[in-house]
């Protein structure tokens, strides 16, 4: 099975390797690709579920590292994961440790709570649907913390995963049984951080959901100056909340 790529770049330029979170697609990178494009070959993929790859199970974690590492180069190069995305990269380097020199981890969910997977499986099993694109919209920031992220940057990147299905209601390009899956393998217990010993920048929106104090001190301890931290004013769709900032991070990190 082939994942749907997105590229940006020129493909002698270093890989840097992106990952999407639950219900998102690889186009959610475009922007910051954009900025880095003139150092990278930046690669976004659809994961498994997700915009045009194939949705069909198996959905676990195991499986989603499986059809990255088939669909991303195979030279050594820097890979970048958002939320359930961080955790499949933090898997990658952790199983395939030749192929992931830098990671980047946008307020990753490596691991959550069982009881917020619960709510959140919970919640991803209702149809998700809307009259019109402007209240799938609306909807997105009264059902989000998207309290400083731009209407027009929202608009932009839904304009082709947010689409009218067959019975005339538009709906996300995503298949509700896999997102339903990943919350709860995003309650399984990560790989030990000591096996992740590379280069990490850590990005954590400071209004964000999804708390990552409880693993920290063990990340910190595990890395030690290996780890980069930095808190952003933003919620958990950083690349929404704060842009410019947060592409800013990453560009330092990386080059």
């Amino acid at each position: 099975m082939t994942l749907a790529r997105h590229e940006w770049g020129n493909d002698s330029l270093p890989p840097l390797v992106c990952l999407h979170g639950v219900t998102s697609h690889g186009r959610h990178f475009a922007r910051l690709a954009e900025r880095l494009a003139h150092r990278f070959h930046v690669i976004a993929l659809d994961l498994r579920g997700h915009g045009d790859s194939p949705w069909e199970p198996p959905w676990h974690l195991e499986q989603h590292v499986a059809d990255v590492l088939e669909a991303a180069p195979s030279s050594a190069g820097a890979w970048l994961g958002h939320s359930f995305g961080g955790r499949v990269a933090f898997e990658v380097a952790a199983s395939a440790p030749g192929r992931v020199e830098r990671l980047v981890l946008l307020d990753p969910a490596i691991r959550i709570p069982p009881h917020v997977g619960l709510r959140a499986a919970e919640a991803a099993r209702g149809d998700r649907s809307y009259e019109s694109f402007e209240e799938g919209i609306d909807r997105r920031y009264s059902e989000s913390v998207l309290t400083s992220a731009p209407r027009d940057l929202v608009e932009g990147e839904l304009q082709e995963h947010l689409l009218p299905q067959e019975d005339g209601r538009y709906r996300y390009r995503y298949c509700q049984s896999a997102v339903v899956t990943a919350y709860g393998e995003m309650t399984r217990e990560p790989p030990a951080f000591e096996r992740v010993r590379i280069p990490t920048l850590l990005v954590l929106g400071t209004t964000s959901y999804l708390p990552y104090d409880a693993l920290l001190d063990a990340h910190t301890e595990a890395l030690g100056d290996l780890l980069q931290l930095v808190r952003i004013p933003g919620g958990h769709t950083l690349l929404w909340d704060a842009l410019d900032e947060t592409s800013s991070a990453i560009e330092r990190f990386l080059v």
